[in-house]
């Protein structure tokens, strides 16, 4: 893996974020490496996997700002004759895919003259522009407003306040895919689901999809992805 920043000259690779040499190093991979991904194990996280078929749960279309846009670099990327050729090309691989409902689906680049509001572009000149940790979860059924990825009011350090986890976050998620898997009473689920720890969960037999398409992919196609571990 390298910075999203630098070594411009090597193509293809996956690269790591925040891009900047200054910044923390961490595995986060740069949001093109993940959409490349995406492209085999569809838009579905693992938890939601487990309840919904991947088969239909593929991009069609990326947009992106005409001002953004190199058409090289999305080809390289995302097309079936780019960096991921050799999982477009392997048609034993397809059908192994296939059978637990993935596939190998690239989908198509449009662009749009229409600007952000808030880009970097569309400010004020010489104004600084920078990403705010605020965000909020809207929902009919409910509302949050989170700091950090921390519900408003509860605190994230130095130990963080259990009661601080979004609706949305990891292990609430978890929680909500095996309340689902009780009413179902679908023993497979239900086993997969009562763990310790989300990493144990992530070992289950019904990934094994799921994994078996990651582990390709990476073989194949993106090897110098590597795994992120110790957030479970």
């Amino acid at each position: 893996m390298m910075r999203g920043r630098g070594y411009f000259s090597e193509l293809g690779v996956v690269r790591m974020k925040p891009s900047r040499s200054d910044a923390p190093i961490t595995l986060s991979k740069s949001c093109s490496d993940k959409l490349a991904r995406k492209q085999c194990t569809s838009l579905l996280s693992s938890l939601a996997s487990l309840l919904i078929n991947p088969a239909e749960a593929y991009l069609s279309t990326l947009i992106l700002p005409e001002s953004q846009y190199v058409s090289s670099a999305c080809t390289r990327a995302f097309h079936p004759t780019g960096r991921l050729a050799p999982i477009a090309c392997n048609a034993e691989m397809a059908q192994r895919w296939q059978a637990t409902g993935y596939q190998f689906k690239p989908f198509g680049v449009q662009t749009t003259s229409r600007e952000f509001e808030y880009s970097r572009r569309s400010g004020p000149q010489r104004v600084k522009l920078v990403p705010s940790n605020l965000s909020c979860v809207w929902t009919a059924r409910f509302q949050e407003a989170l700091i950090g990825g921390v519900l408003q009011g509860r605190r994230s350090e130095p130990v963080p306040d259990p009661r601080g986890a979004s609706s949305v976050c990891r292990r609430r998620m978890w929680q909500a895919v095996s309340d689902v898997a009780e009413s179902l009473a679908e023993p497979a689920l239900i086993t997969t689901t009562r763990k310790r720890s989300y990493s144990e969960v992530k070992e289950g037999g019904c990934f094994g999809g799921r994994e078996d398409v990651k582990r390709d992919l990476k073989m194949a196609a993106l090897p110098s992805w590597i795994k992120n571990v110790g957030d479970e």
